[in-house]
């Protein structure tokens, strides 16, 4: 692995701070967990994509730059050093497109994702159930084959995102007599808005309305909208879930950007004699300087024609419990002022966002079975 950058590389990351110094909100956008939040942040991915710099590494045609993992990471550092906002399209362009370029068609990619990358068409993910969560295996939302395409019969719930989506993408059990409950799925898209789909929001701990779940009642879908061949949706989920637990959700740019708000708050607010806090922040850059290296890695691998697989949840677990105990160390140097919702760095909000890492992307308790049983070829627990 080479971790010095190409001169190509260092320019692509002038051009990138450059215009991000120059557009970069003054004040913090609102919650994109609210209407009005949800709203400004998609003129923020409209004005990133004027730019063309909201899907750099995607192919020019659908509205990116064509650049390599490289220069995505590069820009990732770059657009969370300068404080730029939240993206409220993630869900689409970190776990949906993937798999459209792996699993979708030429006609669905020229349909679907100009329309992502400008923000135009805001995605919600549609996979947990009552009693399907990390158990995805077990869902019993269906779709029955009708004349040109499909009904989409069910529940979904912690939908990211559906309270003010457009659309939504999961899978659906299209074959009830499958000898095992991962076969017989179907990767599918749909319309918030179409008949017969009801969105109720559902509250995060500060009320905001980050969820919803969602109510369907023989909702068409057509066969245009169907990803990869009926009956495959277990196979092309697991792509999806490579990607959301391994390079993309969580890019080490924003670890590293929030390290260093860390030590900055440390500098201005930190008793000097509290070394144990002050090693808990040494902790904290040094956890964001591993994940980076550690991705590095990754993109290594890939631009060598690997892949991830299994170790993704090794990725998952860490960023998730890192995140969490970057957050507490904040609080605790920020004392009482860190329990309020608007003090210094918002730190309070983060951490409460935090709290849910663990959760979702699967548990941290699947992530180490599958550690346990496909890395260190441990026998499979009771479950």
């Amino acid at each position: 692995m080479d971790l010095d950058h190409t001169d190509e590389e260092i320019a692509f990351r002038a051009l990138a701070r450059d215009w991000l110094r120059a557009r970069v909100p003054d004040q913090p956008l609102p919650s994109l967990e609210t209407a009005e939040g949800f709203a400004a942040h998609r003129e923020w991915e409209a004005e990133l994509s004027a730019g063309r710099w909201s899907v750099v590494s995607w192919p020019e045609r659908y509205g990116g730059r064509g650049v390599d993992l490289f220069h995505w990471l590069v820009f990732e550092e770059e657009y969370y050093a300068a404080g730029a906002p939240g993206r409220v399209s993630q869900n689409g362009i970190n776990l949906l497109a993937p798999t459209l370029f792996d699993h979708g068609t030429e006609e669905q990619r020229a349909r679907i994702l100009p329309s992502m990358a400008s923000g135009e068409v805001i995605w919600a993910q549609a996979w947990s159930e009552p009693e399907a969560g990390s158990d995805l295996a077990s869902l019993r939302s269906r779709a029955v084959r009708t004349d040109g395409g499909w009904l989409l019969s069910g529940q979904k719930t912690w939908s990211s995102r559906a309270a003010f989506a457009d659309r939504a993408f999961g899978i659906f059990r299209t074959d009830p007599d499958a000898d095992r409950p991962h076969r017989g799925l179907t990767y599918l898209m749909f319309d918030l808005r179409a008949p017969g789909v009801t969105v109720r929001p559902i509250g995060r701990i500060d009320g905001k309305p980050a969820f919803a779940e969602l109510f369907l009642d023989e909702v068409f879908v057509p066969d245009e909208d169907v990803i990869g061949e009926p009956g495959q949706g277990w196979r092309i989920a697991m792509s999806t879930t490579g990607n959301e637990r391994g390079l993309t959700l969580r890019s080490p740019g924003r670890f590293l950007a929030a390290a260093d708000r860390l030590v900055e708050l440390w500098r201005s607010a930190a008793d000097p004699s509290d070394t144990a806090l002050r090693d808990r922040v040494a902790d904290a850059v040094i956890g964001a300087r591993a994940y980076r290296l550690f991705t590095y890695a990754h993109a290594s691998r890939f631009a060598a024609g690997g892949s991830i697989g299994a170790e993704s949840s090794l990725n998952k677990v860490f960023w998730s419990e890192y995140d969490i105990a970057l957050h507490e160390t904040a609080l605790d140097l920020l004392g009482a002022d860190g329990e309020l919702a608007d003090g210094p760095g918002e730190w309070a909000e983060g951490y409460v966002f935090s709290l849910a890492g663990p959760i979702y992307a699967g548990t941290n308790e699947i992530q180490r079975d599958i550690i346990a049983e496909r890395l260190l070829g441990l026998p499979k627990g009771r479950r």
